[in-house]
């Protein structure tokens, strides 16, 4: 007891010391300084000897140990400072608008894939590490590998493309529209203002079965244009064929064993100079260098659907190739199909040089990225040096945005039946981080629709039953509203947190009595009051019809 007085006492006159050291600047009373005090640097060595002893001792003693408490072990005095507050690297919470904007890309996509006969597949977030090795390259170094927790070797999704070979070869299911909107991961290197996460969300539509050649694949693009269309996105469709790709490096001379760790260093043209690709074909992959050369020549070219053909078709050595005639004649399919679609062929890019490192395509791949933005223009016509905020644009950094191509091996790699597939894989986290950026404004971004609040004299009571009645009327119809949660609140407290809401329903005691209720258009991003505009006098039979009109 005598231990614990002189302890008080000591730090009683310590915390007088602290006192006369920062007289306040206005004579304050006991409670006003202890508030202060409190939340000061020099508080938390004192804290324990003002904490209320009623509150879970558990709970305070996790967050601020007392020093002076010698049961506390050092282990339990280190563990209390609590774990680092942060997701892990290259993940994110999402929240509010940001999750309206993500709600309205899936919903978007989805309703593309269902006009096209699509049928919905979810998969567990984790396979079976047989099941995924061997499918992706170089890239399989980016799988996450699970500690074996019962028995079975297990690995998170890469990509939604394998489990859904697995599951048409697990349930013998030979033709099938199916789409699948999850999360997948990568132990890749994030870069999050780019859109480029650990964790993120892919939305898939796919065709399996066996059809004639082109069509299946031609509907594939089709879809693409449509969902960027829908997100009033501008994109060009880069696509390429595995058989011209291959013919293309058997001509030049690249043996059949270096085959794909070439066509992954050609697939980097997109990020690095042809000098920085030809360096690692060269001294990395043991290239020769004039092969090296040929390649170049090839893989440098692109244009529409019918440029790239041409000059293909002018190159003797390269028509003489199965492999290339192969690819040249599906190719002449696609650019008919796709005209009988409707894509017009400045959509699309016929471009040598992609390749598309995943190791399961066999014959048309592609991926789409957003056309740059264009360079602002002087007096005379010259383009102006790109500002720093033009340069940051999302839309020149995040790289593709969808990807995809025509797999037809992969599910006899699980059965004993080949069956072809041909599929869309879009990012949509890349995609997101170019419309959040962007601000477009018809992307609905806000909570709330309407706030419903009320106002009155001295007699006034809140209304609070009136305003949950409207507020369940408005949600019965679809319309999103909330109130305040308290039973008299300030109309201009109400009005605050209407800020962001585009209409307020105003009740007073009146037009309740007759009724009625006032709605009222909101300013955005203004503060309102009463006075500004009384808004419209509404039956409330009306009001769910009136509501609409105005949010069109």
């Amino acid at each position: 007891m005598l231990l614990v007085l002189r302890r008080s006492l000591t730090r009683s006159h310590e915390l007088v010391a602290i006192a006369h050291a920062n007289p306040p600047r206005a004579l304050v009373g006991p409670l006003t300084f202890l508030r202060g005090f409190s939340s000061s640097p020099s508080a938390r060595q004192f804290r324990p000897s003002f904490a209320p002893r009623h509150r879970n001792r558990d709970r305070d003693q996790a967050h601020d140990p007392d020093p002076d408490d010698d049961t506390m072990a050092p282990e339990d005095a280190k563990a209390s400072k609590g774990p680092v507050l942060k997701t892990p690297k290259g993940t994110r919470d999402w929240s509010g608008a940001d999750m309206i904007l993500r709600e309205h890309l899936f919903k978007t996509i989805s309703d593309v894939f269902k006009r096209h006969g699509g049928t919905p597949l979810d998969t567990p977030v984790f396979e079976m590490k047989e099941i995924l090795a061997g499918k992706y390259g170089e890239d399989s170094r980016l799988i996450y590998d699970l500690d074996d927790q019962g028995g079975e070797l297990c690995s998170l999704r890469y990509d939604l493309t394998v489990p859904f070979a697995r599951w048409l070869a697990m349930n013998s299911i030979t033709q099938i529209k199916r789409y699948q909107i999850a999360k997948v991961y990568r132990r890749d290197q994030p870069a999050i203002a780019r859109g480029r996460f650990r964790e993120f969300h892919q939305c898939d539509f796919d065709i399996a079965g066996v059809y004639d050649p082109m069509i299946p694949d031609s509907e594939t693009l089709c879809v693409i244009t449509e969902v960027f269309e829908a997100l009033k996105l501008d994109v060009t469709i880069k696509l390429n064929h595995r058989k011209i790709l291959d013919g293309m490096f058997a001509v030049a001379g690249v043996p059949a064993d270096k085959t794909r760790a070439i066509s992954s260093a050609v697939d980097k043209l997109d990020k690095m100079a042809w000098a920085d690709v030809k360096k690692e074909m060269v001294e990395e992959k043991g290239l020769a260098e004039e092969v090296a050369d040929q390649i170049g020549e090839y893989v440098q070219n692109k244009g529409t659907i019918a440029e790239t053909m041409v000059y293909l078709k002018a190159n003797e050595k390269l028509v003489a190739n199965d492999d290339i005639k192969a690819g040249l004649e599906d190719m002449g399919l696609l650019a008919t199909y796709l005209e009988a679609l409707g894509v017009a062929s400045s959509q699309i890019s016929f471009d040598l040089s992609l390749a598309r490192g995943l190791d399961y395509y066999t014959s048309l791949i592609y991926e789409v990225i957003t056309k740059p933005t264009p360079p602002t223009l002087d007096a005379d016509g010259k383009p102006v040096r790109r500002s720093k905020k033009e340069k940051e644009d999302p839309a020149n950094q995040v790289g593709s945005i969808a990807a995809g191509g025509r797999y037809d091996n992969l599910v006899g790699m699980y059965g004993k039946k080949q069956i072809p597939c041909v599929g869309i894989s879009f990012g949509v986290d890349r995609i997101f981080t170019i419309l959040k950026a962007r601000a477009e404004k018809e992307m609905r971004t806000r909570e709330v629709d309407v706030y419903v609040m009320a106002f009155g004299g001295k007699e006034f009571d809140g209304m609070l039953p009136e305003r949950m009645s409207i507020a369940r009327q408005l949600w019965n119809a679809g319309i999103r509203a909330e109130f305040s949660h308290k039973v008299k609140p300030k109309l201009p407290a109400q009005f605050k947190a209407a800020l962001d809401v585009p209409l307020a329903v105003i009740m007073g005691a009146d037009e309740s009595a007759a009724g009625q209720v006032r709605l009222k258009v909101l300013n955005q991003g203004k503060e309102e009051s009463a006075e500004s505009n009384n808004g419209e006098l509404v039956n409330k039979t009306d009001l769910v019809e009136a509501i609409r009109k105005l949010l069109i």
